[in-house]
């Protein structure tokens, strides 16, 4: 009930992704999806390290942009 609510209000043209590229998305757009509530979730352990793990082979060319993006 609360979830519905939220998206009630909202309009697409809300949706900053929409603004951005409106050329993307169709023009009789029925409107926002209903917000649902979160089923899933994962829960974290506070303090845990992130695994240090070798990257996996890739050519030299990729590898480059994979760094620059990185």
């Amino acid at each position: 009930k609360e979830a519905k609510e939220k998206s009630e209000g909202k309009r697409l043209e809300d949706v900053p992704i929409v603004r951005v590229f409106p050329e993307v998305f169709l023009e009789d757009l029925p409107g926002i999806p209903p917000a649902r509530q979160v089923e899933f979730q994962i829960d974290l352990v506070s303090g845990a390290a992130l695994v240090a793990r070798a990257p996996y082979r890739l050519a030299p060319s990729k590898m480059k942009e994979l760094a620059e993006q990185l």
